[in-house]
């Protein structure tokens, strides 16, 4: 999570998954996957939110919780933009690291 920790520090101030995850109910996990999957849909030409959902089964009211909770829309974009920068961008890398450490990396 240290990652996303980082990255949400550079868009947000005082805001961490373990505190987001205080501050909307929901455990750390679910809160790493809303913010990955907000951070992938945000570009997309469909509601972020909603897409979020369908991706996670998290309820959109939520989602929209934890953008609020991330600084808006804006903050979000700059996430988004964030997290997909740098070659694959970080959610490629923590899908290779995934693969990797569970040996389905060639």
């Amino acid at each position: 999570m240290s990652i996303l920790d980082g990255i949400l520090g550079q868009v947000s101030q005082n805001v961490d998954v373990a505190n987001l995850a205080s501050k909307v109910g929901l455990s750390p996990e679910h809160v790493e996957q809303a913010v990955q999957a907000l951070a992938k849909f945000h570009p997309m030409d469909t509601d972020t939110a909603e897409g979020a959902a369908s991706a996670t089964g998290l309820p959109v009211e939520k989602l929209q919780e934890i953008i609020g909770h991330i600084g808006g829309e804006g903050s979000l974009g700059r996430f988004s933009q964030l997290m997909q920068e740098g070659g694959e961008g970080v959610l490629g890398q923590l899908g290779g690291l995934a693969s990797g450490l569970f040996g389905t990396k060639s």
